[in-house]
């Protein structure tokens, strides 16, 4: 599901922006201008307004380029440490102090430090304002071009590589009987798990721990002339750097005593599945853990609170943890990334799939056949018909999902009608030609490659029903006229006439498969005149 989020850079370590701030709250929204001139899209701009913290502004914050005040300063020769201090051997992101203690105090250090900087840079140098009106201004001819980024595999498998397998360099948990950070074996997990959006009690937020570990790991890396990653916030947020970082393919699987295929446990402290169907309200699901670990560039795509099984914090009931979203909501909610449905609806949507799915997927009645995609039938082990034993559930696991049929393709060509000729509506142009073996081939081809195909496409006839909607499978499917009327039904009205039909399908594909053509307002492109 998705964009690679990944950083340039020859290095091998963690590489988040440099976004070090001057400030106490840390800004990123740059001014929002039309982002018609590119060279005025930046990834460094910072918003000045830590005096928000004692009350309302009495002037416009200031915006703050820190690539440009960075860049200067390393022309000098001279490093972060002119404006940012040390604390504990760590780089303090505020300007020239390590805490706020007042708005006098804090108002005094910007006006001397970068009035007295500016006043001090001699030409040809060009130096900055030194008036109150040229900092404290509304707008500015830039706009933010900056980007989240984050690690994903193939970025975290290079740090791994690089550091030798010693994940404590990074990794680390809060232990509140010393008060100190260790730590601990087979306990690693993203650091979202614990830093959040904003800083709390012993907790600094994500922004902060990433710009404070990582920056002064790189700065510590290069100070030995070793390679490292960015220290500047273009080197990680400006979408033109992110395209350029290096992409490490087929990355191996990290190993956190994870399973490889599983029974989604519907209890806490479940340990098999259910004894039969009868002691549950459908059949126990098979995850293949491993196969989804392929398909996805982080643990967080599904694991996002941690790396607990879902049952920990969405019981059946709903729980506190879970935030009373209940096991089954959490697997079926069409509009949450994380759900099962939710994530696979997301992926239908990529063009290449949108253009049945997008029709197919229409609000519609659920049958059993549909539920059964993913509570298969228990099969039965060896001579016995019980399906209830179950001596390894990961084997009985294994066993239902080896049982599926894959199907990428569908029906051989002889069966399938090289043109069908659209007629019944011909009047102003010609009958259409739609040239349908040629359009199945290309749909054939779209797919073949999709483990999602391979999971769900369960028979030959399941591709035709992008186009047969309604029809049973088969492979001569009644014509559109048989539902669609012509003209128009009113004792149907969710039910379109047939030109209505025929041109919201193709049309509607057309577009949700993103082909250039046939245009809307091209119907010779489809139709000849007569």
């Amino acid at each position: 599901m998705t964009v690679k989020r990944l950083l340039r850079g020859t290095g091998v370590f963690f590489t988040v922006a440099i976004l070090i701030v001057i400030t106490m709250s840390i800004g990123v929204q740059g001014v929002q201008q039309p982002s018609d001139a590119r060279k005025n899209l930046r990834a460094d701009i910072l918003t000045i307004d830590a005096l928000k913290a004692f009350g309302r502004l009495e002037r416009p914050p200031v915006v703050f380029l820190h690539e440009k005040h960075s860049d200067a300063v390393e022309e000098q020769n001279k490093d972060c440490s002119v404006c940012h201090l040390k604390d504990k051997d760590r780089q303090s992101l505020k300007f020239k102090r390590l805490e706020d203690t007042s708005r006098r105090a804090s108002m005094d250090i910007y006006h001397a430090e970068c009035i007295g900087c500016h006043k001090e840079t001699a030409a040809p140098q060009k130096s900055g304002p030194v008036t109150c009106g040229e900092c404290h201004i509304d707008k500015r001819g830039i706009s933010s071009s900056w980007h989240p980024i984050g690690m994903d595999k193939s970025l975290h498998y290079r740090h791994s590589k690089a550091l030798d397998n010693k994940c404590e360099q990074c990794h680390h948990q809060y232990d509140a009987r010393t008060k100190s950070l260790v730590y601990v074996k087979g306990k690693e997990a993203t650091c979202r798990y614990c830093h959040g959006q904003v800083t709390e009690e012993n907790r600094i937020s994500m922004q902060l721990a990433s710009h404070l570990a990582c920056i002064d790991c790189h700065q510590s890396q290069l100070a030995q002339n070793k390679s490292a990653g960015p220290q500047k916030c273009s080197g990680c947020h400006e979408p033109r750097e992110q395209k350029l970082i290096e992409v490490v393919k087929n990355v191996p699987r990290m190993q956190l005593n994870q399973p490889d295929v599983v029974f989604i446990k519907k209890r806490k402290g479940e340990a098999t599945a259910p004894a039969s169907a009868a002691a549950a309200r459908m059949n126990a699901v098979p995850f293949n853990h491993k196969g989804h670990e392929e398909y996805n560039n982080s643990c967080r795509v599904c694991h996002h609170a941690d790396l607990n099984a879902c049952i920990q914090c969405h019981t059946p009931e709903g729980s506190q943890e879970g935030k009373q979203v209940k096991l089954e909501q959490a697997m079926h909610q069409l509009q949450a990334e994380q759900s099962c449905l939710g994530c696979h609806g997301i992926n239908q949507q990529e063009p290449k799939c949108a253009g049945c799915h997008a029709t197919i997927d229409r609000p519609r009645k659920k049958d059993e056949a549909t539920c059964l995609t993913c509570h298969m039938t228990p099969v039965a082990q060896g001579d016995s018909a019980d399906s209830t034993l179950k001596p390894d559930q990961k084997q009985q696991a294994a066993r239902l999902l080896t049982s599926r049929q894959a199907v990428t393709g569908t029906y051989p060509d002889e069966d399938i009608p090289e043109k069908v000729k659209i007629k019944v509506l011909s009047n102003q142009f010609e009958p259409v030609d739609m040239p349908h073996r040629k359009i199945v081939h290309a749909l054939v081809d779209n797919i073949k490659d999709n483990p999602m195909v391979r999971y769900f496409h369960g028979t030959p006839g399941t591709l035709c029903q992008g186009c047969h909607h309604n029809s049973p499978l088969t492979k001569k499917p009644p014509q559109c006229s048989t539902c669609h009327g012509k003209p128009f039904d009113p004792n149907y009205p969710l039910r379109p006439g047939l030109m209505g039909a025929y041109h919201q399908q193709c049309m509607e594909c057309h577009s949700d498969m993103r082909l250039k053509k046939p245009l809307a307002n091209d119907c010779e492109a489809c139709h000849k005149k007569k």
